[in-house]
């Protein structure tokens, strides 16, 4: 979707990242896409967080018309969707990071993000490097060249 699709309601980039980004349920199945390898509605159901199918459908609409995550009909079944993250989606990993390591020194404990914020603190670039690594050999495998970016 070309930027100009999406509606700004002010000069602030912060409150136009949160239109889009700006809920609980939004960046959860970002994040289970990027540190969980999750593409199946199935996968982020079953998240910890047990967000609701509405909820879920409306999120996943939301990130593909914000050219996010985009979806592919799943191979061995035509009538469930995988879906995967755009090189837009993909540029939200830092943020992410960044989320983790602060929660980690403000918040209290959390067993979820214990693996990632460990591999964080053991080296930061290369548990980054992971996270791509691992998205593109899912890309490899699914994706035709063409919808690969």
């Amino acid at each position: 979707m070309p930027v100009s699709k999406i509606i700004t309601r002010s000069p602030c980039a912060i409150s136009n990242v949160l239109e889009i980004l700006g809920d609980r349920w939004t960046l959860l199945v970002v994040r289970d896409m990027l540190f969980y390898g999750k593409h199946e509605f199935k996968e982020f159901l079953a998240s910890p967080e047990s967000i609701a199918t509405n909820i879920l459908t409306e999120r996943l609409q939301r990130l593909s018309f914000a050219d996010i995550i985009d979806d592919i009909a799943h191979p061995d079944n035509k009538s469930r969707k995988l879906y995967y993250l755009t090189n837009k989606g993909k540029a939200l990993l830092p943020i992410l990071i960044e989320m983790v390591i602060w929660a980690e020194e403000y918040l209290p404990e959390s067993e979820i993000m214990k693996p990632i914020q460990k591999a964080l603190k053991q080296d930061a670039e290369g548990a980054k490097l992971k996270v791509i690594s691992r998205l593109e050999k899912w890309e490899d495998e699914y994706l035709p060249k063409k919808k690969r970016a």
